[in-house]
């Protein structure tokens, strides 16, 4: 098997690093810059953007003054250059959702839900699949690619310390997105992909 060739997984099409390449955020040496790092915001559905509006009492008085002023002015999110909805950002810099503990860059949507107060999961997809970057095909099918972004390399390298690849370290999001028979279908995949790969490191 070529490991630069397309995976399909149902009706969606998987880059294979997303199996072969290793992965796991690491907050402490990034500082969560993903958050912060970009031309834009996170990309969003219109149901996302219903989500968090519903969640915005909660989510105010944890809000910075400058994000409760952008929301104000330009609501949750918007349309950036190319057309694409995306959260509000401040400053040209920080996503509206986020908040600091010390040097580092947390999600306040993520932060309500795994506080309880919330039973959905307010943290946009776009965010909670990253490395991994979604784009509807004009066939119809989806296309999974893995984004490799500079400012990552220490999830690189702790994803390496510990065996982890992309799509093990997503393993809730993607289920999320995709539903759990569909990720045990991704793994079974996997599996004989990485077998494939150790047979052939064996055999040169």
């Amino acid at each position: 098997m070529h490991y630069d060739m397309i995976l399909q997984v149902g009706d969606v099409l998987v880059s294979p690093d997303v199996i072969t390449e290793y992965f796991c955020c690491d907050l402490e040496a990034c500082d969560g810059a993903c958050c912060v790092e970009g031309e834009s915001g996170a990309p969003v559905t219109l149901d996302e953007v219903a989500v968090i509006e519903d969640a915005l009492p909660a989510l105010w008085p944890q809000m910075s003054a400058s994000a409760q002023a952008e929301v104000d002015r330009r609501g949750v999110a918007y349309a950036d250059t190319e057309g694409d909805l995306v959260t509000s950002i401040v400053g040209g810099r920080d996503c509206v959702f986020t908040c600091y503990e010390g040097n580092t860059c947390l999600c306040l949507l993520e932060r309500l839900w795994r506080s309880g107060k919330t039973g959905t999961m307010l943290k946009p997809l776009s965010c909670s699949l990253y490395p991994i970057r979604e784009r509807r095909l004009s066939n119809g099918l989806v296309a999974l690619n893995y984004h490799r972004w500079s400012i990552c390399e220490s999830a690189r390298i702790k994803g390496r310390a510990l065996g982890l690849r992309v799509y093990q370290f997503l393993r809730e999001p993607l289920i999320r997105r995709f539903g759990s028979e569909w990720y045990d279908e991704l793994c079974l995949m996997a599996d004989k992909i990485l077998e494939k790969q150790r047979s052939d490191k064996t055999g040169e």
